[in-house]
Formats: C-alpha cells, sequence, structure tokens
C-alpha cells in the first residue's frame, strides 16, 4: 500500500471479486484475469472502457457521484463500501504535498467520564480503542478476558500476530475478516496517516492472512457481534460486544461486552470477575 492512487486500488481489487455471472454475463470462455474484465466494468456501468481504465490507473481521481454509483451497483457494493469508494474519490493532494503539510497526530487520550465509566463496570469487560484498534483504556475485567487489553497494545496485530490470542478465539476467521473490513471502514480515504501505513506493513509482512483479507478491500462498520471466546481459566464463553462511538473525540470507539442474563457465559464471566476481584 503506497497511498498514491487509492481509488484505483479499490476499484481494481474488487473488480476481481466480482464473478461474470453474478451480472449476467455468460459463455465468456477461458479468462486470463479473476473476476470482470475492465471493458465489462465500463459497459455494464454506461462509461467508456478509457475512462474507466484512467480511473483504475489514478489517471483521473475525481469522477461524478452518478459514475461512482454506477460502478457500486456494477461491483455489488454495499451501503458502506459505496461510501467509501466516493470518500476515496474526493479531491485529495498530492502525495508530496501529504509529505510535507501533515502535522504529527495529537495524543489521544479517553475522556475522564469514559474511563470512571469503564472502571465501574464490574460484571462487563470494556475497553476503549482509537480507530486503528490500538487500546487507550480498559478494565480489569477487560485484561482478564484477553491480557492483550491494556493501553498501548494494537488489538488487530494481536489478533493476527499472538498466538496466544487466537487460541483464545474460537471464531479466528470470522474476527480476522471483520477486523480487517473494519480498519478500512474507520481509516477511510487517510491511507498517509503513518501510523497506518506502519501497521499495514508490519502485518503484510508477518501474516499471510491479513495480507490476504487487505488486498481484497473489503469494507464494513460491525458494531455488534457475537464473540467466541475459550479462556484458559474458565473455558468457552459466548458474549455479544458492542462498539460505540466516543462522542467528541476522533474516532474513539467503547467496545463493551456482556453476556446473556442466566446463561453459562454469564455464569463464567462472573467466575472470571471473582478471580479477576481477587487478584
Amino acid at each position: 500500500m503506497d497511498g498514491t492512487n487509492p481509488l484505483g486500488e479499490f476499484l481494481r481489487a474488487r473488480r476481481e471479486l466480482v464473478r461474470p455471472e453474478d451480472v449476467g454475463i455468460r459463455g465468456v470462455g477461458l479468462r486470463r484475469v479473476p473476476g470482470l474484465r475492465r471493458e465489462e466494468v465500463a459497459t455494464l456501468a454506461g462509461i467508456s472502457s478509457d475512462y474507466y481504465l484512467r480511473l483504475e490507473q489514478g489517471r483521473d481521481r475525481n469522477p461524478s457521484v452518478q459514475v461512482l454509483e454506477a460502478l457500486a451497483a456494477v461491483l455489488r457494493l454495499d451501503a458502506d463500501a459505496t461510501a467509501h469508494l466516493i470518500a476515496l474519490a474526493r479531491e485529495r493532494p498530492s502525495p508530496a504535498r501529504v509529505t510535507r503539510k501533515r502535522k504529527p497526530p495529537k495524543p489521544e487520550q479517553v475522556p475522564p467520564s469514559i474511563q470512571q465509566l469503564i472502571d465501574g463496570w464490574t460484571t462487563n469487560p470494556a475497553y476503549v480503542q482509537n480507530k486503528l484498534a490500538t487500546v487507550l483504556a480498559a478494565n480489569p475485567l477487560a485484561t482478564a478476558l484477553s491480557p492483550n487489553c491494556v493501553p498501548g497494545v494494537n488489538i488487530l496485530r494481536a489478533v493476527f500476530l499472538d498466538p496466544s490470542e487466537r487460541e483464545l478465539r474460537r471464531d479466528w476467521e470470522e474476527l480476522t475478516e471483520d477486523g480487517v473490513a473494519g480498519l478500512r471502514a474507520r481509516v477511510g480515504a487517510d491511507v498517509d496517516d503513518p501510523r497506518l501505513v506502519e501497521l499495514v506493513g508490519e502485518l503484510s509482512l508477518r501474516s499471510d492472512r491479513f495480507r490476504l483479507l487487505w488486498a481484497r478491500h473489503d469494507v464494513h462498520l460491525q458494531t455488534s457481534r457475537v464473540s467466541r471466546l475459550r479462556h484458559p481459566l474458565v473455558g468457552d464463553l459466548e458474549l455479544q460486544s458492542n462498539k460505540l462511538a466516543v462522542s467528541g473525540t476522533d474516532g474513539l470507539l467503547l467496545v463493551v461486552f456482556h453476556a446473556e442474563p442466566g446463561s453459562r457465559s454469564a455464569e463464567l464471566l462472573g467466575l472470571l470477575g471473582s478471580l479477576t476481584a481477587g487478584d
């Protein structure tokens, strides 16, 4: 990811994921490329092949919303991915100007009221993350659930690279898909962020799974899911997790877990809480 042509990278990746039969193209014979050909996308979207080629190559970076919506329909994008496509096409400064003008990010701080809130939850694991999935604050029960839930640790990095985190996650395959798609959705068109470049570079080098998922350019803002865990102390848990935007911040999310009342998972979460209180 060099960040110089995010629109073209996205269009090419999503084009390669659409099967010809999905858009009504039959009897195509032997194909040398996966997915749709450029000219097929252009025809279905009602634009010229040359214009579409310029979009993919980054020679034209300002298509109209109508063109983008037509391409989104051909590429079978959902609402999140369509919004992401439109954001990528907004006018952006040249890479040289970005390098000169980007200021160091301000230190990210969790609002004191949110810190007090999660500290007061003794039955709900909770932590606060930034848009890159780095933990900024966590309560003791969250840390008991996963040792990686501590300030300064990037949860996404841990999920891909820490063997103990993979053992904890019974739904690791699904979680990694959601995690990468969520990262793309949260960073949007800000692909020049040095912190993102560093994270993606490291994970791409060290994880085949991440490299494959990142290349797909999936975009999905998932705010809730069922987390299936296998905790070394209390066994198998199924917890509902929710991601809530922290207002007044630059993309901070409050991640909260809870178990269905009266369930075995609620009982085990309570046991974990008692062990945490003992410590």
